[in-house]
């Protein structure tokens, strides 16, 4: 695998991409003043706009959910993938070459991925060709009899790959692809003496990515002389990981995130049936188990984080065969179960007919009442585990409740565990206290066996907890009246357009009082980097400076609309607002030392007289200059 992108490299690709035609690919977006666009939030549903972009800047911010980043993280939030394949897409989209930092030097390797998706791609369209052709109607066969027609494998991308050991490379040599490229994709076999097409004859699915680029390929036996393997998989390429992909998690990946669900089915034809029947949330693995590196690429999708409320968690929903085969494949997803912090639940079709079956035999609503009827995995192997033992006899519910014990022991939740300890007893048909002590029994054994790796993530109840909030700072928290908003909007000035205001008038605000505190936390930051005004990286000076409870803020500063419609209007805007916060407060000043000369005794304090009438006279020198500089400004 690719190294680590050198840090250059990802500063370079952010400030060439355009962050407004990325989010515009998403998100209708209409001018919000000056250098500012906004649009409805695509992470939360809301009937007014509270989504802006400001492309100078190169960030978003939402001040209706608060979701706020650059554009890697505005890819990363909206398609689900790594920071490393964001900026890869973003490489690609301005065709920039990327580095590549890993043991004694740079590596330049992305080219390679390039070139490899592109050799996939061009196979796919290869394969959807063949599809019509004479020579594909058992593939077509095939699909025709499990309830698919050609609209549907349009939709899918499923096509047909010839019956031929060089149709396949020929026709991608003629694209300009060389042979080592169609090696290195996978979709051709080094014989002994000469390279071969891998699939041949064989009904073809693309396997894609989060963003849809493919990938890799899974191809179903056809033909009868084929001895090769029911079903055949891309091998393991610099770009197609078995491990790591899910079929059809392209086009689930936004209803994932959307339903908070996803539904594990077993099979390509199996993920077919459920989008068509309208669960569009279904995914497959591909040729292997479900494992960790699965829910690594679902979790973010799905919210899935330890911290979260429970009603606010999704579900995960496995369908299992119910043969021996589908028994093991739920054991093993049971394995992974505790790594979720989702609730996870499992559909078993009646009559042992997998989806795809289901939706042939029974219809569209069938497949949809499979998943609604989905049942806890915790009861599900609760039961089967009681299953294998005679509990009629009193030696079978002994067994039975020893072999339960652990999974009822294992759930976190400690209500839910309570709940489920009264299930088994009813179950078992044995007392609630001795269930009770079976379970606690064996969640001793299991908690010696890992306190001293979970103690430090765990509460007392052995739930995950999360770590405590520090207190934010927002917009939404400051007082409305007209002076706090005045000092808003100074600010946000300040962080928005240095440049325009000054540094002679950054330098005057340094000593303006806020009657909104948080407001000059970020005044003493703009100050303390008043030498990077202009530079490319103000913004992330400013986060860096403030502490973390006043990121949002200072984000919400650098996002927020200035009511400006021309450059013009926005430079004479952005220094008559600082202007009117410094005099506000030379104001003050003079009040207070108006005040104090009022106080002073005219025979015994002459000489602290004279200083407060020397500071009156500099505050209206200063007041007048301020004037004179906002007129010569306006009229230039």
């Amino acid at each position: 695998m690719a190294g680590r992108i050198a840090r250059n490299d990802i500063d370079e690709v952010r400030s060439r991409v355009n962050i407004a035609d990325v989010v515009g690919d998403y998100v209708t977006l209409k001018s919000a003043g000056v250098g500012s666009l906004k649009g409805l939030c695509p992470f939360h549903d809301e009937r007014s706009p509270s989504f802006h972009v400001r492309p100078q800047v190169g960030r978003y911010h939402c001040f209706g959910c608060g979701e706020d980043g650059d554009v890697f993280e505005f890819i990363i939030r909206q398609d689900h993938t790594t920071f490393q394949e964001a900026v890869e897409r973003m490489a690609a989209k301005i065709g920039f070459t990327l580095h590549y930092e890993e043991g004694d030097g740079p590596r330049t390797d992305y080219n390679q991925r390039a070139r490899l998706i592109a050799a996939n791609e061009a196979a796919q369209q290869f394969y959807v060709a063949q599809l019509t052709t004479a020579a594909a109607e058992p593939a077509r066969q095939f699909l025709g009899e499990r309830g698919f027609d050609p609209a549907a494998a349009q939709h899918f991308g499923v096509g047909f790959a010839p019956q031929s050991y060089d149709a396949t490379r020929e026709h991608l040599r003629s694209r300009g692809f060389s042979m080592d490229e169609i090696l290195a994709a996978g979709l051709a076999g080094q014989g002994d003496r000469s390279p071969y097409d891998r699939f041949r004859g064989r009904l073809m699915w693309p396997i894609r990515d989060v963003t849809g680029a493919t990938i890799g390929f899974g191809a179903r036996r056809l033909l009868d002389d084929d001895k090769g393997p029911k079903y055949l998989n891309t091998p393991e390429t610099p770009i197609y990981h078995k491990s790591q992909v899910l079929y059809g998690i392209d086009l689930a990946r936004r209803d994932i995130s959307k339903q908070k669900q996803v539904v594990i089915v077993e099979g390509y034809t199996d993920v077919m049936a459920c989008h068509l029947a309208g669960i569009t949330t279904a995914v497959a693995t591909c040729g292997t188990s479900f494992g960790v590196d699965h829910i690594k690429v679902l979790r973010p999708m799905l919210g899935d984080s330890a911290g979260r409320d429970l009603s606010q968690l999704g579900n995960i929903v496995f369908t299992f065969d119910p043969d021996e085969a589908g028994q093991r494949a739920a054991s093993r997803a049971f394995a992974e179960e505790s790594r979720f912090a989702s609730q996870t639940y499992v559909a078993v079709a009646p009559g042992g007919l997998d989806p795809c079956d289901l939706r042939l035999q029974r219809g569209d609503a069938a497949v949809t009442r499979l998943i609604d009827t989905k049942r806890p995995m915790f009861e599900f192997m609760i039961r089967r585990r009681l299953a294998t033992h005679d509990i009629e006899t009193a030696e079978g519910r002994v067994a039975g409740l020893r072999d339960a014990a652990p999974v009822v022991a294992g759930i976190r939740d400690r209500t839910l565990a309570t709940a489920y300890t009264r299930e088994t007893a009813k179950w078992l048909g044995m007392d609630i206290p001795e269930v009770r002590r079976a379970v606690e029994a064996a969640r001793q054994r299991a908690g010696a066996a890992s306190s001293t790796t979970s103690s430090s993530h765990h509460g007392a109840g052995g739930e995950p907890t999360a770590a405590p909030e520090e207190p934010v700072a927002g917009l939404r928290l400051l007082p409305t009246d007209p002076i706090t908003r005045m000092e808003r909007d100074a600010v946000m000035a300040m962080v928005q357009q240095p440049g325009h205001v000054g540094l002679p008038l950054l330098g005057l605000a340094a000593s303006a009082t806020f009657s909104a505190p948080m407001l000059s936390v970020v005044r003493d930051a703009v100050v303390a980097n008043v030498d990077a005004v202009g530079a490319g990286d103000w913004l992330d000076r400013l986060l860096q400076d403030v502490p973390a409870p006043f990121r949002g803020l200072v984000q919400e500063l650098a996002l927020a609309p200035i009511p400006a419609r021309t450059d013009e209007d926005l430079a004479l805007y952005a220094r008559s607002i600082v202007v009117a916060l410094v005099e506000r407060d030379l104001l003050a000043r003079k009040a207070s030392l108006l005040g104090q000369l009022q106080r002073a005794d005219p025979n015994e304090q002459a000489d602290r007289r004279a200083d407060i009438q020397r500071q009156l006279v500099d505050i209206d020198a200063q007041r007048m200059r301020l004037r004179a500089d906002a007129e010569a400004a306006a009229s230039s």
